[in-house]
C-alpha cells in the first residue's frame, strides 16, 4: 500500500470532486421532492420530475457517494496517523455518516413519491433540504482546522437547527389566480 503514499494527493483530489458531486445531489433532490409534492396534480410534469430525481440519485449521488466513501477510506488507509489528535476526523466521519444516512433517505422517500405516496408537504422537503448544509459546514469547518471544537459544533447545530425550524414554520404562499 505505501507505493499509493505518492498518489494520495491524487487520492485527496478525486474525493473532493466526489463529495462534491454527493452533494450535488444532496442539496438537489430534495428540492425536486417540493416541486412533486407541490405539483402532483400535473401529472406530466410529475413524470418529468420522477425521471429527473431517479437519474440525479441512482447515477449522480449514489456512485459519488460511494466514491466518496472508498476514497476516504483510502485516505485514512495511506494515513492512518490522521486518527490521532483531537478527534477532528472522528468527527467527520460521524457527520459523514449521517450523510450517509441522509442519502438513504432521500432513496427512500423518491421511491414513496413514485408510488404516489404523499405522506410529506413540500414544507417538509424544504426544511430537510437544509440538513446536509449543516452536516457540511461542520465537516468542512473539522477538516479546514484539524480540530473538534465542542463551541463551534454546538453553535452550528442550534443555528442549523433554528434554520430548518423558520423553514417549516413558514406559511405557504397564496397562489396567485
Amino acid at each position: 500500500m505505501d507505493f499509493l503514499l505518492e498518489y494520495y494527493l491524487w487520492i485527496l483530489v478525486f474525493h473532493i470532486v466526489a463529495v462534491m458531486s454527493w452533494m450535488s445531489m444532496l442539496f438537489y433532490q430534495p428540492r425536486l421532492y417540493v416541486y412533486h409534492t407541490e405539483h402532483k396534480d400535473k401529472k406530466d410534469f410529475v413524470e418529468v420530475v420522477k425521471i429527473q430525481e431517479y437519474k440525479m440519485y441512482k447515477y449522480i449521488g449514489m456512485p459519488a457517494m460511494w466514491a466518496s466513501i472508498a476514497s476516504g477510506i483510502l485516505m485514512i488507509a495511506l494515513q492512518p496517523d490522521m486518527l490521532k489528535g483531537d478527534g477532528w476526523l472522528h468527527a467527520k466521519i460521524f457527520f459523514a455518516l449521517l450523510l450517509i444516512a441522509y442519502s438513504f433517505s432521500l432513496g427512500y422517500f423518491m421511491k414513496e413519491l413514485a408510488k404516489g405516496n404523499y405522506s410529506k408537504k413540500g414544507s417538509f422537503f424544504r426544511a430537510y433540504n437544509e440538513v446536509p448544509t449543516v452536516l457540511a459546514v461542520l465537516i468542512v469547518g473539522y477538516v479546514v482546522t484539524k480540530t473538534f471544537s465542542l463551541s463551534f459544533t454546538i453553535i452550528t447545530l442550534l443555528i442549523g437547527s433554528f434554520i430548518i425550524y423558520k423553514v417549516l414554520k413558514q406559511k405557504p404562499k397564496e397562489k396567485k389566480s
